[in-house]
């Protein structure tokens, strides 16, 4: 093993390392405001938005993220769409982590006990009221981990971003690779850097699930 090869391309990884990072933190992002438009529309009274919600929904999981990116940043031009492969990045994984997002949430909605629900509208609550007062504050802790098993999966489907010229941990590994000729102390820079990034959020997940459990 070279370890002084990967001495040298540490500064130039831990560069690439952050540009990761940002894409998956503004992906996350952008990506829970469209869980939350999807969710909200999955529990809509209004048959299209139930319907528009579902087909987004199935689209987004059910195709691969890479077809989605490549759809995005190589088809977009035709339709007007021009996008810097950076914007491309972050669009495409919100686009898609937002459809996992949804379910994730929809699914500790759902599965906080109607009874609570049915006494918050017993004592006067509306709809609305309802939901913001009762349902979501209980519904929050059983997001976190899911949302946390969302989160981890984005930032190691970061890679595929590599794909369209976005100058990630992936894509510099690959451009090392091709001067050293050593993809094994390369990847293994590359490696340790997201497994540190995943248990970072691995833990943030952690504390907070300790935070909001129930005493």
């Amino acid at each position: 093993m070279d370890i002084a090869l990967m001495q040298r391309v540490l500064p130039f990884f831990l560069e690439a390392a952050w540009v990761t990072l940002s894409i998956s933190v503004l992906a996350i992002l952008l990506g829970l405001l469209i869980a939350i438009a999807l969710v909200a529309g999955r529990l809509s009274d209004f048959f299209v938005a139930r319907c528009l919600s579902r087909i987004y929904v199935s689209i987004f999981r059910g195709t691969p993220c890479l077809v989605q990116l490549f759809v995005l940043y190589f088809g977009g031009p035709q339709i007007g769409l021009e996008l810097e492969p950076y914007s491309a990045g972050v669009i495409g994984l919100a686009l898609n982590i937002g459809a996992y997002m949804a379910e994730s949430i929809r699914g500790a909605i759902v599965n906080v006990d109607r009874g609570q629900a049915e006494a918050a509208r017993s004592i006067g609550f509306g709809r609305a009221q309802t939901l913001w007062y009762v349902t979501l504050p209980q519904a929050a802790r059983l997001m976190i981990r899911p949302l946390g098993v969302n989160a981890v999966a984005l930032i190691k489907g970061s890679a595929l971003v590599s794909t369209i010229s976005v100058v990630e941990l992936t894509y510099t590994a690959q451009r090392f690779i091709s001067s050293t000729f050593r993809p094994f102390e390369i990847f293994a820079v590359a490696a340790v850097l997201y497994i540190v990034m995943v248990y970072a959020v691995r833990f943030i997940v952690d504390r907070l699930d300790q935070r909001f459990a129930p005493r």
